[in-house]
């Protein structure tokens, strides 16, 4: 097991270490880094890491890696975890999904030492970060005013990956074509096996995809053999697959009164939403067009004709298994909210 090197930081087997990779500066001249978090077993084994705010204004992640690392019960034995909590900072700091220079980040892999801004973050944060690692979890959430239940998107035409996006351990499992430029094309073509992982809200905080996000990376730390095993024998976990997934969209604009939440289930023909004038005349009616479980939802009152509302996931399976499973995770996870180490 060699020794590991990011930027000037060399980091042993057994060393747990925090360094702050040097990106462009500011305005200012004042400096501004990537913080990484390292922990390294003393037993050899595989190198994984785990990222959050791409997306400046994704704050979930944040706060999972946050409170993981944090927990008592939190070791790595074997291999080499790195958790960068902050990828976009510039984002992060202006409570913005962007870059400065109005890029997606992750649109900008792999990005250049010498390209745009949002392109010199991309690049070191590939070279430093993802060339040495086996496995990746990238977290996100919904944009602004938009939630997504806890769901893992990834390439599940690969048998490992869709291994881990089981094992991870959420109730929803989305098959995601890789997008160019995006941090999972990147990883791949270094191959590295990605999860992205799918809860929440900008800007906000939601415990249920935090305590689930924590699990599922236990989960995965576990199965790779990086954490001791669990003193008591492992639930069995249900995992749905959806075949596949699309938005419902507003058919006029005006004020909308909402029928459903996310996690609801859905039949074809159910009337989702109302759409009325500021004087209460129902303009338009948002209608499900087939049966399925609403994975993402717009959650501000209002909407333009024409505008995504509703992400409804179908599924193979009977969808009252998949809410019901849904419910159980839920209860589970927050119903005693106050232990944390029953997460590890």
């Amino acid at each position: 097991m060699n020794e590991l090197k990011i930027g000037e930081h060399i980091i042993l087997p057994g060393e747990i270490k925090n360094i702050a990779l040097p990106v462009a500066k500011l305005y200012t001249d004042m400096d501004v880094h990537l913080p990484v978090y390292i922990v390294r077993g003393k037993k050899p084994g595989p190198t994984i890491f785990v990222s959050a705010a791409v997306h400046g204004d994704e704050l979930n992640g944040v706060e999972i890696i946050r409170r993981l690392i944090n927990l008592k019960g939190f070791k790595i034995s074997a291999g080499t975890f790195i958790a960068v909590p902050m990828v976009n900072v510039y984002g992060m700091v202006n409570q913005s999904r962007y870059m400065p220079d109005r890029r997606d980040l992750n649109r900008c892999f792999p990005g250049s030492a010498k390209g745009s801004l949002a392109g010199r973050v991309a690049n070191i944060f590939l070279k430093e970060i993802v060339s040495h690692c086996d496995y990746g979890i990238d977290l996100h959430t919904g944009a602004i005013h938009r939630s997504n239940l806890p769901q893992i998107r990834a390439d599940l035409a690969d048998e490992e990956t869709l291994e881990l996006a089981k094992i991870f351990g959420v109730p929803v499992i989305l098959h995601s074509n890789i997008i160019d430029g995006s941090l999972r094309e990147a990883a791949v073509a270094n191959d590295t096996k990605v999860l992205l992982y799918e809860a929440g809200e900008a800007l906000r905080f939601d415990e249920f995809s935090i305590r689930a996000g924590i699990k599922g990376i236990v989960n995965i730390l576990r199965h790779l053999k990086m954490m001791p095993k669990r003193r008591t024998a492992k639930r069995k976990e249900n995992h749905f697959i959806a075949n596949h997934s699309g938005w419902v969209r507003g058919n006029a604009s005006g004020i909308v009164t909402h029928h459903y939440s996310l996690g609801d289930q859905v039949k074809k023909g159910d009337v989702l939403a109302d759409i009325g004038s500021p004087f209460g005349k129902v303009l338009g009616q948002v209608i499900a067009n087939k049966d399925g479980v609403i994975i993402g939802k717009q959650n501000i009152p209002l909407v333009q004709e024409g505008e995504a509302m509703y992400h409804i996931a179908f599924f193979s399976e009977d969808d009252q298994h998949v809410v019901d499973h849904i419910d159980t995770i839920e209860e589970e996870l927050i119903g005693n909210i106050d232990n944390s180490e029953a997460l590890i």
